[in-house]
């Protein structure tokens, strides 16, 4: 009896899953799925910046003057910049020197760069060492080559 309930049994689990495969097989031709709620709005806004194209951009005060361009972000343990590294006063990328300035004291207008402060005012500011050869903080590998982050 055992050997007659198997195949039975096989057949009608196999007769019960055709139905179901074949209705997975007559999916519409679009089968995105469309976002709803917070997910509806995840694109970039107005008075956002993406980190890859602000690094390298050049930094132009109030008059209009190039002031030296952005060198790194330098990011908290929340995971938002804290400062952006500007190089000012290097000449064909030499003489110069990083300084920290805080993200809310940047203002992008016109795809543009600017701080509310002149080129010798920043010159006047402490320089600022993207390592620090006490700690080693700012010289470990990135977590995209390998390294742990925090660490």
């Amino acid at each position: 009896m055992l050997k007659v309930s198997v195949p039975v049994a096989f057949a009608a689990l196999l007769a019960s899953a055709i139905p179901g495969a074949y209705a997975q097989t007559r999916a519409t031709p679009d089968t995105r799925i469309e976002a709803t709620g917070a997910q509806a709005n995840r694109v970039i806004q107005q008075d956002q910046i993406r980190a890859s194209k602000m690094i390298g951009s050049t930094v132009y005060d109030v008059q209009n003057r190039k002031i030296g361009s952005v060198k790194e972000l330098i990011l908290n343990r929340d995971g938002k910049v804290a400062d952006a590294v500007v190089d000012v006063g290097s000449f064909l990328g030499m003489g110069g020197k990083y300084i920290a300035v805080s993200m809310t004291d940047i203002k992008s207008d016109n795809n543009r760069l600017t701080l509310d402060r002149t080129k010798e005012q920043l010159q006047q500011m402490a320089d600022y060492r993207l390592e620090d050869r006490n700690t080693g903080a700012g010289t470990s590998t990135s977590p995209a080559t390998g390294g742990h982050l925090g660490r």
